[in-house]
C-alpha cells in the first residue's frame, strides 16, 4: 500500500510540474542567480502537489526546505510521502491532524531555524512572535499569501509587533485576479460536488463574502445555475454585486431560503446561532476561507440535538426546531478538505510570485525594514510575460510616440 501512495504521490507531482511553466521558468533564474543557496526557507502550506512543486522549486535553487500543512485537513498524503521519501524534502503533513500534531509539525518546521518564511494564514510568523522569538534574528523576511494571514500582519504592523519584512503575497495582481478568482471558484465548486453529489442548478445559493474569492465563487454557481445571492458588509462591493446581477441581502434573511451557503470572507461568525434558528430545512454550508470559524461550530452544537456522518466529511446536525443543516469538510476550507485544491495552471502563477519575492527577499532584505510590503510591480509584470508566453500569446508594445502622449499633458499631437 505504501509503494502504491508513494507512486500516486510522484504521479501527481509530475503531472504538476508538467503543466507549471511559469515556475519552471522562474525556477532556471533562481538557479542561474544564485540568491537562494544556502538558505533556510521554512514553509506551511497545503501539502499538495502544486505546493509541492514550489517546494522543490526552492531546494532545487539551493535552499534548504522544510514544509508543514497550514490547515489539518488540507493534506494529500500521497505528496506528503513522495515529497520526502522520493525527493528528500523534508515534510511533516498527513490529513486529519489532531490539533497538537498541526502545531507539532509546524514547530518541526521552525527547527531548521529559518531565514526565509513562506506563509499561508500566518501561523508561523505567530509562533515566531510569540514561542520562539529567539529564532527571530535569523529571519531575514517571509512571504504571506491569504488574505486572512495578511489581515494579521497589518495588525501586528499596526502595534509595532511585526519584526521582519513580510511580502503580501496576496496583494500581488497576478495572485488575487487569478489564484482568488478563478482558483477559489472552481476548487470549491469541486469540493461542494465531490462532498454531496447535489445538482446546483435552480438552487438558492448565498456566497458570503463579496472580494475577489467571493467573486469567483459567485460567477461559478451563477454559471452552473444556482440562484445566487451575495451577502456583504462593504456597500461598495454589495454595489458591485448587486450591478453583476446578484440579489443582495443580510445573512439573516438569506438563510432562510439557502440551499446552499459558502462563506468567504476571513472574519468569524458568518453563520451564528441568530442564523441557525431561523435557516431553512435541509441547508448545506460550507467554507472557502481560511480558519475554520466562519461557520460557528460552537453555535451549531449549542443548536443541535444531535451530530452524524451522512457521508464522508459531511456533517449532518439536527436541530432542536426539528430541523437537519448539514456541515461540509468541518468547516474548513472545502475546496481543500475535500476537493484538490486550486487548478494547476493557476497556482503556477502564484507560486511563481512565491518564489520571486522569496529572490527579493535574500537580495534586498538589508534595505528593507519590518514591515507589510507589497509585490514590486516589475515582478508581477514578469509572471504576467511569462504566463502569456507558457499560454502562446503574443501583445502589442506601445511605439516612443504613444509612450510621449501618454506621459504628456498639453493635448500634444
Amino acid at each position: 500500500m505504501t509503494s502504491e501512495l508513494l507512486q500516486k504521490g510522484i504521479d501527481r507531482l509530475n503531472w504538476a510540474k508538467t503543466h507549471m511553466d511559469v515556475l519552471g521558468e522562474v525556477e532556471k533564474r533562481l538557479i542561474d542567480g544564485g540568491a537562494l543557496e544556502g538558505l533556510r526557507i521554512g514553509m506551511a502550506l497545503h501539502v499538495e502537489a502544486k505546493t509541492g512543486i514550489l517546494a522543490l522549486t526552492l531546494q532545487n535553487a539551493g535552499a534548504k526546505v522544510r514544509l508543514a500543512s497550514c490547515n489539518p485537513l488540507s493534506t494529500d498524503d500521497s505528496v506528503s510521502l513522495a515529497l520526502n521519501e522520493e525527493f528528500g524534502l523534508e515534510t511533516y503533513a498527513r490529513k486529519g491532524e489532531t490539533n497538537e500534531e498541526y502545531y507539532n509539525n509546524l514547530d518541526s518546521v521552525l527547527g531548521i531555524k529559518p531565514q526565509i518564511t513562506v506563509d499561508d494564514g500566518g501561523d508561523l510568523i505567530f509562533l515566531l512572535h510569540t514561542k520562539y522569538t529567539e529564532l527571530l534574528p535569523d529571519i531575514i523576511g517571509g512571504n504571506e499569501e491569504t488574505t486572512t494571514g495578511i489581515i494579521r500582519l497589518k495588525a501586528m504592523e499596526a502595534e509595532g509587533k511585526l519584526k521582519f519584512p513580510v511580502f503580501a503575497v496576496n496583494n500581488a495582481k497576478m495572485k488575487y485576479l487569478f489564484d482568488n478568482r478563478y482558483g477559489t471558484g472552481q476548487s470549491t465548486m469541486e469540493g461542494i460536488l465531490v462532498a454531496t453529489n447535489l445538482t446546483i442548478a435552480g438552487k438558492r445559493a448565498v456566497v458570503a463574502g463579496y472580494g475577489w474569492c467571493g467573486r469567483g465563487i459567485a460567477m461559478r454557481l451563477n454559471g452552473l445555475g444556482a440562484n445566487v445571492c451575495v451577502t456583504e458588509i462593504d456597500p461598495i462591493k454589495a454595489v458591485e454585486a448587486r450591478m453583476d446581477g446578484f440579489d443582495v441581502l443580510p445573512m439573516l434573511e438569506a438563510v432562510k431560503t439557502a440551499d446552499l451557503i459558502v462563506s468567504v470572507t476571513g472574519c468569524k461568525d458568518i453563520i451564528s446561532q441568530e442564523h441557525l434558528e431561523v435557516i431553512k430545512d435541509g441547508c448545506v454550508m460550507c467554507n472557502s476561507g481560511h480558519f475554520d470559524n466562519e461557520i460557528s461550530k460552537t453555535a451549531l452544537d449549542a443548536c443541535s440535538t444531535g451530530k452524524r456522518e451522512a457521508r464522508g466529511l459531511v456533517d449532518e446536525y439536527l436541530l432542536k426546531n426539528g430541523k437537519k443543516v448539514y456541515l461540509l469538510g468541518e468547516g474548513r476550507l472545502v475546496n481543500l478538505a475535500v476537493g484538490q485544491g486550486h487548478p494547476v495552471e493557476i497556482m503556477d502563477m502564484s507560486f511563481a510570485i512565491q518564489a520571486l519575492c522569496a529572490e527579493h527577499v535574500a537580495l534586498h532584505h538589508e534595505t528593507m525594514k519590518p514591515g507589510v510590503y507589497d509585490v514590486p510591480a516589475e515582478l508581477d509584470d514578469l509572471v504576467a510575460r511569462l504566463k502569456l508566453k507558457a499560454m502562446g500569446i503574443s501583445i502589442d508594445k506601445s511605439t516612443p510616440e504613444q509612450e510621449k502622449y501618454l506621459c504628456s499633458w498639453d493635448e500634444g499631437t
